[in-house]
This record gives C-alpha cells, sequence and structure tokens, in this order.
C-alpha cells in the first residue's frame, strides 16, 4: 500500500511503499476512503505533541470500508463504511474507564499519534472505537465529523446550555458546532481573525448573527465561549466576553501558553476548562445527531499524495471548513 509517513518531527511526511497491513484479534483492516486533515496533524509534525510512534502514519478522521475481520471482531460485515476516530484504545479498568471518563484513561491509545492512521490505502483499527457511518453520507463529508464535528460536540457539552455562544477560531470544528448550536436554538457570535472578511462571511453563511475580529468585544454579554484556535491570549478574551457564571471551554489538544489576567475576569463564578479526547458515547450521541440538524461540512479535497500540502494550507487559513485526503480504490 502507499502511505504518507512522518520520519522525524518537523520534517515533511514521505510517501512509501508498505506492506499491507493484517488485522489483529480486534481489529478492522480497512480501505481508506477519506481522511480528515485536523490541526492536532500539525501539532505533531510539528512536534508540539512530543511522543508520537516513529515511523507514523498521521490522520484520525478515517473513513473506511472494512475488508476483513480479526478473529474476535463480530457486528461488523465485510463492505460496511465505518469511521475512526483519535481514540483509538482504551484499557477498560481504571477508574476512569469505569466512570464514564474513558477519553482520560492514562493508558489510551490515539489514532495517527501512538497507532497508524488513514493517511493510507489500507488502515487497521480496533473494531470496539470504530463507528458506522450514516448511509448515504459521503465518505469526504464524513470525514470531518470524526474529529472536528466530535471534539465540537464534547465542548458544546461542556459550555452548558447557555443561550449566546461565542466560538473563537471559525474552522473545521466551529463551521460544525456552529449548526448544531444553531439546530439547538442558541444564537452563534464567531470571531475570526482580525480583518479575515471572508471568514467572517463563511461563519454568518453558517449560522453566526454576529462576527467580528478576535480582539473586539461583542455587542452582548456572552453566555459561553470554546476557543478553538490554538492561541492562549484568546482565553482571556473570552473570559473578557463572557457575563457571570459564563463558561469558557478550551477545545484544542495544544495551545500556547495563556497569559497572566487579572482575577476579575475569573470572579463571578466563571470557568474555564478543556476538553480532552473523546469517548465512545460522544461518537453514539453525534453521530446520530448529525444526519437530523443536518451537519453539512465545508470540504476541500486533496488526493492523498498532496498530504503536505493540505497541511500546509490548514496552517495558513488557506480554506473554510475542513481538509480531507480523498484516497481512490
Amino acid at each position: 500500500m502507499r502511505a504518507m509517513v512522518l520520519e522525524q518531527p518537523r520534517s515533511a511526511l514521505v510517501l512509501r511503499e508498505m506492506d499491507d497491513p493484517a488485522p489483529g484479534p480486534h481489529q478492522l483492516l480497512l480501505r481508506v476512503l477519506a481522511c480528515g486533515v485536523c490541526r492536532t496533524d500539525l501539532h505533531v509534525l510539528d512536534g508540539e505533541l512530543t511522543r508520537p510512534k516513529l515511523p507514523l502514519v498521521l490522520g484520525h478522521q478515517i473513513v473506511g470500508e472494512v475488508l476483513a475481520l480479526g478473529a474476535e471482531v463480530q457486528g461488523h460485515p465485510l463492505r460496511q463504511r465505518v469511521g475512526v476516530p483519535w481514540l483509538g484504545f482504551t484499557c477498560g479498568e481504571c477508574r476512569y474507564c469505569t466512570s464514564g471518563l474513558e477519553n482520560l484513561c492514562l493508558k489510551a491509545r490515539f489514532t495517527g499519534y501512538d497507532l497508524d492512521g488513514g493517511f493510507a490505502e489500507l488502515a487497521v483499527a480496533d473494531a470496539r472505537y470504530c463507528f458506522p457511518v450514516p448511509e448515504g453520507l459521503d465518505a469526504l463529508l464524513a470525514a470531518p465529523l470524526l474529529c472536528a464535528g466530535l471534539i465540537g460536540f464534547r465542548a458544546l457539552r461542556l459550555a452548558g446550555s447557555g443561550e449566546k455562544l461565542g466560538l473563537y477560531g471559525f474552522g473545521a470544528s466551529a463551521h460544525l458546532v456552529a449548526q448544531v448550536a444553531r439546530h439547538q436554538g442558541r444564537r452563534v457570535f464567531a470571531f475570526t481573525r482580525d480583518g479575515d472578511t471572508a471568514g467572517q462571511d463563511f461563519a454568518l453563511a453558517r449560522g453566526a448573527e454576529w462576527v467580528g475580529g478576535s480582539s473586539e468585544r461583542p455587542p452582548e454579554s456572552l453566555d459561553a465561549a470554546i476557543v478553538f484556535a490554538p492561541a492562549g491570549e484568546l482565553v482571556v478574551k473570552a473570559l473578557e466576553a463572557v457575563g457571570p457564571g459564563g463558561r469558557v471551554v478550551c477545545a484544542g489538544i495544544h495551545m500556547s501558553d495563556i497569559p497572566s489576567f487579572p482575577y476579575r475576569l475569573l470572579w463571578e463564578e466563571r470557568l474555564v476548562r478543556s476538553v480532552a479526547n473523546l469517548t465512545r458515547e460522544d461518537g453514539v450521541q453525534f453521530l446520530q445527531l448529525a444526519p437530523r440538524v443536518p451537519v453539512t461540512p465545508e470540504v476541500t479535497a486533496f488526493p492523498l499524495a498532496r498530504a503536505n500540502e493540505a497541511l500546509e494550507a490548514l496552517r495558513r487559513g488557506a480554506f473554510r471548513g475542513a481538509a480531507v485526503l480523498a484516497i481512490p480504490g
């Protein structure tokens, strides 16, 4: 099979011919149809996430077709389309796993980080951590749901039920979360890079009622804000924008340092919290909800061999919505 391989951090991916993988007892062998390109992939590439398996096949938003089953796998027919998310394995025994917090399992392993991912023609994945892809949903549109959508959905739940929601950084996750939030009857306030009029137009088209630069204050005090951009200074901006009791949720796996800020911004029971990974229950709930909204990703497709170009376009903010590698059979 062909795969785009990370051999060392801070270096470009290399197109390699590799042996076809064989599924272990609990795994599925998948023909990869599409794989989303995520900012987490950039954090791995840039060495900001410091312990990847090397060499490594990146990619944790995989839509694949089942080609073969491991000996212990049940309930996944051949030719079924499944989605493979970031969470690739948990121990199932620790206090986190047994209390509904498997996303915090200290022995967790992650797709495209500890485990080879989907920037390849074939992949293997633990069947217990794969989700059936809704019928009729194109693979290119399904791929962003598996991280951008899932992490955004978890962040939205942790933001509480407030009506006025701010979204800082209007990219792959935020443009999906905005659609869910509007479906729930919330009001969306979108913050983009200062002067990014095209991004603000995109946010308006995806349901925002107000748009502005990240340095601006919204016209009303917000109930909650989700920070998708990996910029610590935006946490302070979000605290300034939320009212008493407001929640600020940091949705990224990596962020620059949060600068010091006066206690008055945290007072009146404001809350800052992070989102770490996802649970399988998040995946089940979101993939049931997404077709009902319906959640419709904006996708820019790249062929497998142009994965480096896709990553650099993501870094520059050169497209709206999500990037996806389209991998032909």
